[in-house]
């Protein structure tokens, strides 16, 4: 399903449809084990977070950094487990105001209708020029760095 939406985990929902399993606490879409990869990931950022936990704490340094208004599915390939797929996002970086208008690909394997590995496409020179030199991307790194 294509189309707008308000939140990541709509575009998530929409993307991977009744594949995922329905639940409303967004975390609970993806399993304990979760691979989150970055492979775009620039100097000082994670690279890679292991398990949910990672990627929860990741979030909560991430989730006060940005603002979004909204994102948009604009398509969705599904092969057997794996959905690859593409959305925009419009926003800002919320210290410096902005833009965070960022353009994702992503690579999603589902086990037990939760996300067992996402690989996440993006251009990490727009968040840099969203964050701002100073403390922004460094907010991020925190210990899941190291996993970079």
């Amino acid at each position: 399903m294509t189309g707008k939406f308000d939140t990541f985990g709509d575009v998530l929902r929409g993307a991977l449809g009744p594949r995922l399993t329905s639940t409303d606490d967004f975390l609970d879409l993806f399993a304990e084990d979760v691979i989150f990869e970055f492979p775009y990931a620039p100097p000082g950022m994670p690279g890679r977070l292991d398990g949910r936990e990672s990627l929860a704490a990741y979030l909560e340094r991430l989730g006060p950094l940005l603002e979004f208004d909204g994102f948009e599915l604009r398509s969705s390939y599904p092969s057997g487990d794996t959905v690859i797929f593409e959305f925009t996002c419009d926003g800002r970086g919320a210290a410096t105001g902005k833009a965070y208008n960022q353009s994702y690909i992503s690579v999603v394997t589902l086990r037990d209708g939760r996300i067992a590995q996402y690989r996440d496409y993006w251009n990490p020179l727009i968040l840099r020029a969203a964050l701002g030199e100073e403390g922004g991307v460094a907010a991020l790194a925190g210990e899941d760095a190291a996993h970079g």
